[in-house]
C-alpha cells in the first residue's frame, strides 16, 4: 500500500524555499481547529488543544487505513492563525492578548462522517478536553504570500517583515497571520526548525 504525503502533493505550499517569498494561491482546505487565547507557551489549553488535534487526526488515519477506501496518508502538520484585537499586542511581544487557532489539515477522503467517529473514539478511550473545542471546518485563504522560516520562533520578526514588505510593495494585508510547523522541536534543535510564514493578500 502506497502512502499518501499530501506535503510533496503541495510542496508549494507545504515545502516553499527560506530563500524568497512568493505568492501563492490556497485554495479551500478542510481543518480540524480549535480556538484559544493567551500566552501558548505553558498553556494548558494550548497543550490541550494541540494533544486533542493530533489525536483525533491519527484516529481518524488508522479507520481511513482500515475502511473500505484503504488508503494509507501521512498526517499533516500542526498549523496556527494567530491575531489580537489590537495588532501591537504582537509588536509588543504582549503574549497575554494573543489569540490563536491551532489546526491540523484533513484530507479529501477523511469524510466528515469519518472524523465525527474519529472525534467520538477519542472522546470515548481518552477524555481530553481539547475534543470538546474541537471543530471542523473549511477554510480558504486565497491569494496569500509565504517563506519557509529556519530557526527558534522567538527569531521570526525580520522573516514576517519580510513577507510584510513583500505585500506591501504589491497590494494590502489581509486575514490572520499564519504559521506552518514542519519540524518536530521535541527533537530538532532549535537552529533547525523550519515554519512556514503566510499572510493572506487582498
Amino acid at each position: 500500500m502506497d502512502k499518501i504525503d499530501l506535503k510533496k502533493d503541495l510542496k508549494h505550499l507545504y515545502q516553499p524555499s527560506a530563500r524568497s517569498v512568493v505568492e501563492v494561491e490556497v485554495p479551500v482546505f478542510r481543518f480540524l481547529m480549535v480556538d484559544g487565547a493567551g500566552d501558548p507557551t505553558g498553556s494548558m489549553p494550548y497543550a490541550q488543544a494541540v494533544e486533542a488535534l493530533f489525536a483525533v487526526s491519527y484516529t481518524a488515519k488508522f479507520m481511513v487505513k482500515k475502511g473500505a477506501q484503504a488508503i494509507d496518508y501521512a498526517v499533516m502538520p500542526l498549523e496556527g492563525l494567530w491575531w489580537a484585537d489590537d495588532m501591537s499586542a504582537f509588536v509588543a511581544n504582549d503574549r497575554a492578548r494573543w489569540k490563536w487557532t491551532m489546526m491540523v489539515m484533513q484530507p479529501s477522503f477523511a469524510t466528515p462522517e469519518v472524523i465525527a467517529r474519529a472525534m467520538e473514539e477519542v472522546r470515548r478511550k481518552k477524555a481530553l478536553p481539547g475534543v470538546e473545542r474541537m471543530r471542523l471546518e473549511e477554510f480558504a485563504e486565497g491569494r496569500c504570500a509565504q517563506v519557509l522560516h529556519l530557526g527558534p520562533f522567538t527569531e521570526e520578526g525580520p522573516t514576517i517583515e519580510r513577507v510584510h514588505g513583500f505585500i506591501d510593495a504589491r497590494a494590502s494585508r489581509a486575514g490572520k497571520h499564519h504559521e506552518i510547523y514542519l519540524s518536530d522541536i521535541r527533537k530538532a534543535a532549535p537552529e533547525k526548525w523550519k515554519t512556514v510564514i503566510r499572510q493572506p493578500m487582498a
